[in-house]
């Protein structure tokens, strides 16, 4: 029997009626349709993950919650990340959580969850380009650390008017972009775990 491509999908972003974590659910359920992905949502306020310090680190050592989401991590073929712009970057607690991660823990080597992996990127802004800035210096950091990051990406201009009450695209061009980056995601993520599996 075939395994399913598994994809993990989260927003860099909890707030309230965030673009991005409705943008991050619409990749989500794209996906799903596809029927050859299992889909596996996170949401980043359900876990406690303190700003990085080393003290911390040396004195406490990484955070179960952390531990859990490398866990989740490493257990996945690839990555959708819906991403925030904070002043033409990725947000803070995006960038803190991957810190966190990419940590040795004990046995567990640095970069576990990283390595081999596969991310598509996409992000959402009320702003003329989509968030576009941001996934520069993301897709710069996943590189260093391991990741294959897809060349197709979306950007969602003026996302206050893209979805409608029930989260879907009122613009249906923005949702076949997204099918093209799902797609990509999936069939690049898929021959890599064929390939290791």
């Amino acid at each position: 029997m075939t395994q399913n491509t598994r994809i993990l999908f989260m927003a860099g972003s909890t707030r309230t009626g965030s673009f991005n974590a409705q943008l991050a659910e619409a990749a989500a359920r794209t996906a799903e349709r596809r029927g050859d992905i299992d889909v596996t949502r996170i949401n980043l306020s359900h876990y406690n993950v303190p700003i990085y310090n080393g003290d911390l680190e040396q004195e406490k050592g990484v955070p179960n919650d952390v531990r859990d989401l490398r866990q989740l991590f490493a257990s996945h073929h690839g990555f959708c990340i819906a991403s925030p712009e904070y002043n033409s970057t990725l947000s803070p607690l995006l960038v803190n959580t991957l810190h966190w991660i990419s940590r040795p823990d004990g046995d567990v080597p640095g970069l576990v969850a990283f390595r081999g992996k596969v991310a598509g990127l996409v992000a959402a802004s009320p702003g003329a380009l989509g968030g576009l800035r941001g996934l520069v210096p993301l897709r710069m950091m996943l590189g260093n650390i391991g990741v294959q990051v897809i060349p197709s990406q979306l950007a969602i201009v003026k996302a206050g008017d893209a979805f409608d009450g029930n989260g879907e695209f009122r613009d249906v061009e923005w949702q076949k972009k997204l099918d093209g980056v799902i797609d990509e995601l999936a069939r690049t993520a898929g021959a890599i775990g064929k390939a290791e599996g």
